[in-house]
């Protein structure tokens, strides 16, 4: 079979190479051993909070953190080069870490916990701290910088940095951006001492929503959801033109579906559509390009979208399932776009489908995987039943258990009655019957399961593992975020945009033949390129989810100053931030699909862009036409229709000329 999956350790390592969240180091028995056990306590934690009600909101972000930030000095080195093998215990090394690892590790748990500690006499003492209020925060700040450094990069601290360098020097800064200037003990103050600094949403995102989605796309994709989604795009797509570029495009969507990471995405589809292309007759480069712009997708693909539709939830105060619904047509523009284009090139080129024999057949692929639909089935009817996204999650990780362990008639009969009772209204004497019956069913012991114990610990680990970047770096958000709150950054930035914008519009108006475009409207324009350009570049050093933060917390009040609503906004600067993924200079999504594909980087990441160009014009389609994303004020059928009906068209033209077709 052609389709066939490159080694899991090859996998792994190309990951490594091109993620920085997922760049470990070598770990010897005894450290594996601590960090396992300190990472499925994490998980644990997590699990049973999502499940049994969540903690205190200072308590449960600052046990988060404390496990984030401690762990992250045991997993990750001081330099991206590690040696091989793992270090020898010593004396300077317990456990094969350095002595300075544990010491920033018990630094950065005992800061963590120190808010959550003195919580209930902040009240008294909030606006002036004291002395060991600042010793505190100095100390968090110091390790929360240094481990986003380590585990995500030097851009975001950097940034983090010059926020705070800003709130310092305010009185010497110039023009519209200068003010009064904040000390030291203010600055510690407001960042680690209130809701509104590293204590915020964005860390309180992750500590509820972001961590359960990770650890359940984890469990899935360990009892066979991934494979059976790329199995089934192998059946649908295959055959036709240009066959495993487009099983790329339908695998990578719905990969992407419970995979929140473009690299990751890349690579582990791309380990089966990457070979395929290119023995079919696509250039190396192109093969490259469509895996990374297909995967790429799967950050702005409903449901889970990554950690945006959570990171909404809590900006825009709006119900998850208007998040999804606004989200499901600009999320099929991007991939029809990919399509149209892979479908142009492999015309023009005269390119075949896979032969039969080269298909995994549909019959088989459904009698083997069917049951690992059922625990993404049950999240989806939790979370539009207006429950919560966490417990949502509880029920999704429960049902992967369940079907991972279980008979497939028993773990399906489970879901079904899991289902019922949230549609019943989920009170209390059922759920508890219900994981009665999930450790029941779970216990049943057969000879074929699909997860023994073991690989169960491990998913819960690896889980736990794959999510601690993203909860240091949404706490260096939260410095950003606590900046802007503190000096109101935030309206002189607003104001230095739409001026800016407002005089190249006024120089540009008088070019233009008749009075078809206003000064508002270009003004607008330019605005809307003004943003998009900075979401790129912020884009290129910071994973998605910091940039979302920092360009709504930035930029969004710009859009909205020029009569941009909100949720159209919070789409276009997330749009424009996944969009960094396949930029060059830093397409890392393109780069990792360049070296699986033996390309030249550069052009493959140029190629991944002219491919994306749905994801790059949609944007601007629903900010002038909003009602593409039917959730918007003054929504019509009529004006739906039309707006994506000329969305579709524009897309299919530009394809053809992009492929000379």
């Amino acid at each position: 079979m052609v389709l066939k999956a490159a080694d899991p350790g090859e996998i792994q390592k190309l990951e490594e190479q091109f993620d920085p969240e997922v760049r470990f180091r070598p770990q010897g028995h005894a450290a594996e051993w601590i960090v396992g056990a300190l990472l499925l306590a994490l998980s644990v934690f997590h699990y049973y909070t999502a499940g049994f009600g969540l903690l205190r909101e200072q308590t449960h972000r600052g046990i988060h953190m404390a496990f984030v930030l401690g762990l992250i000095f045991l997993v990750f080195s001081v330099t991206k080069r590690h040696p091989q093998e793992p270090p020898r215990a010593s004396l300077l090394r317990p456990a094969g870490i350095a002595w300075p690892d544990w010491i920033l590790a018990a630094g950065a748990v005992a800061a963590s916990l120190y808010v959550p500690w003195i919580f209930d006499d902040l009240a008294f003492r909030v606006g002036n701290p004291l002395a060991v209020d600042v010793a505190m925060g100095t100390i968090l700040v110091v390790v929360l910088l240094e481990a986003t450094r380590r585990s995500v990069g030097w851009p975001l601290p950097i940034i983090a940095v010059v926020f705070m360098a800003y709130a310092h020097f305010g009185p010497h800064m110039p023009g519209v951006l200068a003010h009064a200037g904040s000390s030291w003990t203010q600055i510690v103050n407001h960042l680690y001492l209130t809701s509104q600094g590293i204590y915020g949403i964005a860390l309180g995102v992750v500590a509820t929503y972001v961590f359960h989605f990770v650890l359940f796309g984890v469990l899935a994709t360990r009892i066979g959801l991934g494979r059976l989604f790329i199995d089934l795009a192998s059946c649908v797509a295959g055959r036709y033109a240009g066959g495993p570029a487009k099983v790329s495009i339908f695998g990578s969507g719905l990969f992407g579906m419970i995979s929140g990471s473009s690299i990751a995405n890349t690579v582990t589809v791309g380990s089966l559509t990457i070979p395929a292309m290119i023995r079919l007759g696509y250039p190396r480069h192109f093969a490259a390009a469509v895996e990374s712009t297909a995967s790429t997708g799967g950050q702005i693909t409903p449901p889970i979208m990554g950690a945006a539709a959570f990171l909404m939830i809590e900006y825009l105060n709006k119900p998850y399932q208007q998040i999804v619904l606004a989200a499901i047509v600009p999320a099929a523009m991007h991939f029809f776009g990919v399509f149209m284009q892979v479908h142009f090139e492999a015309k023009r080129s005269g390119l075949r489908g896979l032969s039969a024999a080269e298909l995994p057949k549909a019959r088989e692929v459904i009698r083997r995987d069917w049951i690992t639909l059922f625990p993404l089935a049950l999240l989806l009817v939790v979370l539009f039943s207006g429950a919560s996204p966490y417990l949502a999650a509880f029920y999704g990780i429960t049902g992967c258990v369940v079907v991972g362990m279980a008979r497939p008639v028993l773990a399906a009969l489970w879901t079904v009655a899991a289902a019922a009772v949230v549609e019943l209204g989920n009170p209390e004497i059922p759920f508890y019957a219900l994981l009665a019956g999930a450790a029941a069913v779970a216990a049943v012991p057969h000879s074929r399961r699909r997860l023994q114990a073991a690989q169960l610990v491990e998913g819960f680990v690896t889980g736990a593992k794959y999510a601690i970047a993203v909860g240091a770096a949404a706490a260096t958000v939260g410095i950003i975020v606590g900046v802007v709150t503190l000096t109101g950054v935030g309206f002189r930035i607003t104001d230095l945009i739409t001026s800016y914008a407002g005089d190249i519009a006024a120089f540009v108006q008088p070019l233009l033949p008749g009075d078809v475009f206003g000064v508002p409207a270009i003004t607008l324009f330019f605005t809307l390129i003004l943003t998009g350009i900075v979401c790129i570049l912020l884009g290129c050093g910071i994973p998605t989810t910091a940039n979302y933060i920092i360009m709504v917390t930035v930029a969004a009040p710009v859009l909205g100053k020029l009569g941009v609503e909100p949720i159209v906004a919070h789409f276009f600067v997330f749009y424009y931030g996944v969009l960094a993924d396949i930029t060059p200079p830093v397409a890392l999504a393109a780069y990792a699909g360049a070296s699986m594909a033996g390309a030249d980087p550069f052009r493959t990441g140029n190629t991944a862009f002219r491919l994306g160009l749905g994801k790059v014009l949609v944007p601007f389609v629903f900010v002038y036409s909003p009602a593409m994303l039917i959730v918007t004020k003054g929504f019509t059928w009529y004006d739906f229709v039309v707006t994506t009906a000329s969305c579709a068209a524009g897309i299919v033209l530009l394809s053809a000329a992009f492929s000379r077709y």
